[in-house]
């Protein structure tokens, strides 16, 4: 090993490392590892050049060969990558991941004691709360759930929660995904790769298991099935092939060993949902549905869907099966309600919140609106429903014709807007080429909720691969890396 190569890894930052107010995730300052990253780096520095090259070009070639891939849309050169995967795992001590752990738990309680609450007795909304205009304006508010029975109560079984680490290295939650949250094969096959290329390093760390996801995914999805059906046919319902997460519908099923369907597969027959197979029509009791509410059965939302089933909604209504998740709970990750979850989780728990929210700006409100407007260059601007880094505006880093767009669209409807504070979140050191470079990251943990609360330690650590980018999402140019729990 050359001189370069060992000074590129040494224990202090290489002299190009950026080291600001940003909390860095293997770096407590210049000439300073935080404890749980020394083995790594003294791996890293037995590794030639050649050596690191010769293994990240091995786990481009499997997520290659198994299929990996993701869709960046709006690319002139093309839509389908190759998932975007850095070698350097990132390491979470057992401690962090408990207090990760309570909060995420103490979220999903409450989010389904507030979606059962809002299509049923509304006392939340009575005593004030939440507005009720807030819940009744969002566009995922579902008023054909109003009344209706939810097996087991569970409204939100497969969550994934969006977490970022701020400067005084304090995890707080970003946002709540709750309708269709996707990246959970890319965490188990980052894993798989990582144990292949770098078996020694993985063994000495003695990292938290997480592939018994598939298999508690399954567990929660038999507990929620209808009353009388102990051994419930279940299966995942995707929009198809074209959808952007269509190999990770594929994986799971195959990992679960169910069947993957798309709505020409399923037909409704006296409220009961039957699936076609070469034998005859097979009874359907639970559905994980990769579907959005409007495309999921066109009597019941959007009658221009090819992409659901007709009478779904109907046999659902009849207890007839079962959907995780639940249609109507995208009320609860719109990002104008996600600033009311603290109170949520106080009225229904009487708790304080483990994990804290970003600062958020209700743009429904005249003098937030107002600061919004005088600060859109400090600020991020998000419309509420959208996901995948889409409909945002990163103050910062826009241009005035960009702000000038986004404040005529705040103007024209403040409710489809919320501001954040423009957050400089952890930074993660990754192999940029052959140089060790820090980058942007968050993390999605999954967690499942049937008859108890699931959660694998680790999750989905996503990159912003883009040098000074704050966007993580993969449809945007992000990537992701392995996520280390240590037992």
């Amino acid at each position: 090993m050359d001189q370069a190569q060992s000074n590129q890894f040494a224990h202090v930052a290489p002299k190009n490392y950026l080291l600001d107010r940003a909390y860095d995730e293997m770096f407590a300052g210049e000439n300073q590892l935080h404890d749980h990253y020394e083995p790594l780096l003294e791996h890293f520095n037995g590794l030639s050049t050649e050596e690191l090259r010769r293994r990240k070009q091995s786990a481009d070639v499997s997520f290659l060969n198994q299929g990996i891939t993701f869709t960046v849309y709006g690319r002139d050169e093309g839509t389908e990558k190759i998932f975007p995967y850095d070698l350097l795992p990132r390491i979470i001590t057992s401690a962090e991941w408990a207090t990760v752990e309570r909060g995420l738990t103490q979220r999903i309680t409450a989010l389904n004691l507030f979606l059962k609450d809002i299509y049923n007795e509304g006392r939340i909304l009575d005593d004030g709360v939440v507005p009720r205009d807030v819940v009744y304006s969002c566009k995922h508010f579902r008023r054909q759930m109003i009344g209706l029975q939810v097996p087991r109560n569970v409204y939100i079984a497969i969550c994934g929660t969006d977490l970022i680490r701020m400067e005084d290295g304090e995890f707080v939650v970003l946002e709540d995904n709750l309708r269709v949250p996707s990246g959970v094969s890319y965490m188990l096959t980052n894993r798989r790769v990582m144990k292949r290329i770098f078996p020694q390093l993985f063994r000495s760390y003695n990292v938290r298991p997480i592939e018994q996801y598939t298999q508690l995914l399954l567990g929660t999805l038999r507990s929620l099935a209808p009353e009388g059906r102990p051994e419930p046919n279940i299966v995942l319902l995707s929009p198809g092939v074209f959808n952007s997460a269509y190999y990770e519908h594929a994986y799971l099923a195959r990992q679960m060993g169910i069947e993957l369907v798309e709505g020409r597969d399923l037909v409704t027959h006296d409220n009961v949902i039957y699936m076609r197979t070469t034998s005859g029509l097979r009874r359907v009791d639970v559905i994980y549905r990769r579907v959005d509410d409007d495309f999921i059965d066109p009597l019941a939302f959007r009658g221009d869907s090819i992409l659901g089933v007709a009478g779904l909604f109907n046999a659902y209504r009849a207890g007839n099966v079962t959907l995780a998740n639940a249609f109507g709970t995208g009320v609860a990750d719109d990002k104008a309600l996600y600033a009311y979850v603290p109170d949520i989780i106080k009225y229904y728990l009487s708790e304080e919140p483990v994990l804290q929210n970003v600062k958020t700006y209700l743009l429904t409100d005249k003098k937030s609106r107002q600061h919004v407007l005088q600060n859109l260059d400090k600020l991020v601007v998000k419309a509420v429903g959208e996901s995948g880094g889409y409909g945002m505006l990163i103050g910062p880093h826009s241009t005035k014709a960009e702000r000038e767009e986004f404040s005529a669209k705040i103007e024209a409807d403040p409710r489809n807007y919320i501001a954040q504070p423009t957050i400089s979140f952890s930074r993660a050191p990754c192999l940029i080429g052959d140089e060790l470079t820090p980058r942007h990251v968050d993390l999605r943990p999954y967690i499942l909720y049937g008859d108890k609360v699931s959660i694998v330690p680790g999750g989905l650590t996503r990159v912003a691969l883009k040098e000074g980018s704050l966007v993580v999402n993969s449809s945007q140019g992000g990537g992701s890396k392995d996520t280390w729990v240590l037992s």
